[in-house]
């Protein structure tokens, strides 16, 4: 999704995509970092002449579906909208207009009566996992949603006889019901506007250094970690897992979170290999060896993600790693440790053995997570592939191309 925007400090024209965070202005130079959590941006408008417009929102859903039921886990991938007002005159959501057109963010300077939203994103959360929870074998153990991005989408429209779609200037209604007043719906005008924060660090005054979408930022001056907060950087723990070789390499971003857990024992790794069964005699030091959750900082497509976490939680790497930011190519951080916290449950369930018999233990197990550290592991560059032999993970460099549009 394209959004057209204008930079902070100069005014400069841009054109942004709609996972973009760090933005670089290439008239005036300056950085700044978005910091809103959901962004809010408008539909083209044709031109409607010197009649009233009214935006009516819809709610933008992004994101994995995860369940699990008999069958094992499933996951879809998810990208929907759904009216954030309750009114059956307009259309029930926005289609693919919201993948299709070039958006603008909303502003104070927008002309316009802007419904005010009454649907609560939750419980339009809850209408849309009901209604995939339909086309699943009952009974459903668990569920979740992982990397999900939330905004509002407005849509234009005006009155004339009926109400007619301002994007397409066609009418999507007759003759509006006696003493209807579209006016008379909560709302008015916007005072939304976009936050945004100057990338410099907190420490020296350094610039910050990342990609365009990532949500942590380096300074290399100090060599610390940073990300967002509600009003300002916050620093992050970061260390680095030393590459075994000279060759190139590229660095990877993971979460490892340490959680408590109510429901199921899981305070070793022994505890993890009795729970999972694994085919494997159960050590001695296994029983003080702390167990550690892993999950990719990145964003992938589901079967992938699943597949990286339980590499990476079976081989459960341990050192006495260095607290810096590697040299080289680091892939950006797109999945918050809220999100990859989230997960937890979900990697869990795929390790439970037999399943018949623990699946509905799930809705009785409760897994808080209590320390995330972010880990930058390194992988070699072999043809098409990214492979860490040490971790015996190979990831095809096209995946991670397409799960920056996820």
């Amino acid at each position: 999704m394209l959004v057209d925007y204008q930079c902070p400090q100069c005014g400069a024209p841009a054109t942004i995509e709609e996972t973009d965070r760090l933005f670089s202005c290439g008239f005036c130079r300056v950085k700044s970092f978005l910091l809103s959590r959901v962004y809010r941006y408008l539909l083209p408008c044709c031109n409607a002449g010197n009649r009233a417009l009214v935006f009516f929102p819809y709610w933008r859903f992004k994101g994995i579906f995860f369940s699990c039921t008999r069958q094992g886990i499933g996951y879809r991938i998810l990208d929907i909208s759904h009216q954030a007002v309750q009114c059956d005159l307009f259309p029930a959501s926005v289609g693919l207009r919201s993948q299709a057109m070039k958006l603008r963010f909303v502003s104070p300077a927008t002309q316009g009566y802007f419904l005010t939203p009454t649907l609560p994103f939750k419980d339009v959360l809850d209408a849309i996992q009901n209604r995939y929870e339909q086309d699943l074998a009952p009974p459903v153990f668990h569920r979740d949603f992982i990397g999900d991005t939330l905004s509002l989408l407005y849509s234009p429209f005006y009155v004339d006889h009926g109400i007619v779609d301002a994007v397409l200037d066609s009418p999507i209604c007759g003759e509006l019901p006696l003493n209807f007043d579209l006016f008379a719906l909560p709302g008015g005008d916007t005072d939304w506007t976009l936050r945004f924060i100057a990338a410099q660090c907190p420490t020296c005054g350094w610039d910050l250094d990342g990609d365009r979408d990532t949500l942590v930022l380096h300074c290399k001056n100090c060599d610390s970690a940073w990300q967002a907060g509600k009003a300002k950087f916050t620093p992050l723990p970061l260390v680095h897992v030393p590459a075994e070789t000279d060759d190139e390499v590229a660095w990877l971003p993971f979460w490892r979170i340490q959680a408590q857990s109510q429901g199921v024992r899981l305070a070793s790794y022994a505890d993890f290999a009795r729970l999972a069964n694994l085919p494997r005699v159960i050590q001695t030091k296994w029983e003080t060896q702390p167990f550690m959750f892993w999950s990719p900082a990145f964003k992938v497509r589901p079967r992938d993600f699943l597949r990286l976490s339980r590499r990476i939680i079976l081989e459960q790497p341990r050192g006495d790693w260095p607290p810096t930011i590697p040299e080289g190519f680091l892939y950006p951080v797109t999945l918050p440790v809220t999100e990859a916290a989230g997960a937890l449950k979900i990697n869990l369930a795929a390790f439970m053995k037999p399943p018949g018999l623990l699946y509905p233990r799930l809705s009785e197990i409760q897994i808080k997570p209590e320390v995330s550290t972010l880990v930058y592991f390194p992988f070699q560059l072999k043809g098409h592939d990214l492979v860490n032999t040490a971790l015996q993970i190979r990831i095809n460099r096209q995946t991670l191309v397409f799960a920056r549009s996820l």
